[in-house]
C-alpha cells in the first residue's frame, strides 16, 4: 500500500491530567497503547511522535516509535490546532525528502483501539476515489437535536438556534435523526489534499463508525478506564499480545 505514516500528537502541557500522555493505564503509558496499536498495523510504515518534550520523545523511541523533531512551543499551546501540528510534521518530513502520501492521526488520549479496525479505516480511505479524509465517529446516546444551549438572556434554547420553545425537544428520541460525535479512534488524512486546500479534513469526509470510545480528559476518565482494562484483559491482549 502507499506511503503511510502514523502521526501521534503528545504535547506535554496538559492541565486536566498532568503528564497525561505518559500516565499509566494497565501497566502501560497512554503513548504505549497508541504506539503498540500502530506497530500491529499491516499498513502503517512509520510511527512518528509530534511532541514538545524531549522526555516524551525519548519514551516514544524506547517503545519503537520515531521522534525525529521537537514541536515548537508556539504549536504546543492549549489552543493550538491539529492543522498546525500536522502541517509542521509534513513540512519537516518534506525537508528530509520523506513526505508521506497518507497520515493516520492517532491520539494517545483514546487508548483502547483495535489495530485491525485501524487497518480497516486506512483501507477504506485509500480505496476511495473522492473522499478528502476519513474521521472516526460514534453514535451519540442522545441525538444532538434534543440538546440545548444557554442564551445571553439566561434562558435555554434549542441547540444552534434562538428557539426558546424547548418543548419541541421532548418528543420521542426515535423521531430525531441520529447524530454522531467525532472521537479519537483513528483519522486518515491525505497529504496532497492538505497541501492543496489548506484544510485538514475538507468537505467529503468518510464517516468511520466505531463503537463508543472512551477518551481521557480528566483523572476520573483515567480511573474509569483503568477499571475497564482490569475487568477485561482482552483490551491489553489486543494491543500488547504476541503478533
Amino acid at each position: 500500500m502507499s506511503n503511510i505514516i502514523a502521526l501521534i500528537p503528545a504535547r506535554s502541557g496538559s492541565k486536566g491530567v498532568p503528564n497525561k500522555n505518559i500516565r499509566q493505564l494497565g501497566g502501560h503509558s497512554l503513548l504505549s497503547w497508541s504506539i503498540n496499536a500502530c506497530l500491529k498495523s499491516q499498513f502503517i510504515q512509520r510511527i512518528i511522535i509530534s511532541t514538545d518534550s524531549q522526555a516524551y520523545a525519548d519514551h516514544a523511541i524506547s517503545l519503537g516509535a520515531e521522534a525525529p523533531f521537537l514541536r515548537p512551543s508556539n504549536l504546543s499551546e492549549d489552543y493550538s490546532t491539529d492543522y498546525e501540528f500536522v502541517t509542521h510534521a509534513i513540512e519537516w518530513l518534506e525537508s528530509q525528502s520523506q513526505k508521506p502520501e497518507y497520515i493516520v492521526h492517532i491520539r494517545p488520549t483514546t487508548p483502547l483501539r483495535n489495530p485491525t479496525i485501524v487497518d480497516q479505516a486506512i483501507e477504506m480511505f485509500v480505496e476511495s476515489a473522492t473522499a478528502t479524509s476519513l474521521r472516526s465517529v460514534h453514535l451519540m446516546a442522545e441525538s444532538a437535536y434534543k440538546t440545548f444551549e444557554i442564551l445571553n438572556n439566561g434562558f435555554l434554547a434549542l441547540l444552534g438556534s434562538d428557539n426558546l420553545d424547548i418543548d419541541a425537544a421532548n418528543i420521542s428520541r426515535q423521531l430525531f435523526p441520529d447524530t454522531y460525535s467525532a472521537n479519537g479512534y483513528v483519522d486518515v488524512l491525505s497529504v496532497k489534499f492538505i497541501e492543496s486546500s489548506g484544510l485538514l479534513h475538507g468537505s467529503r469526509v468518510i464517516p468511520f463508525i466505531t463503537p463508543y470510545v472512551d477518551e481521557v480528559d480528566t483523572e476520573e476518565d483515567l480511573s474509569r478506564l483503568a477499571f475497564k482494562v482490569y475487568s477485561n484483559p482482552a483490551y491489553t491482549e489486543t494491543v500488547f499480545g504476541v503478533n
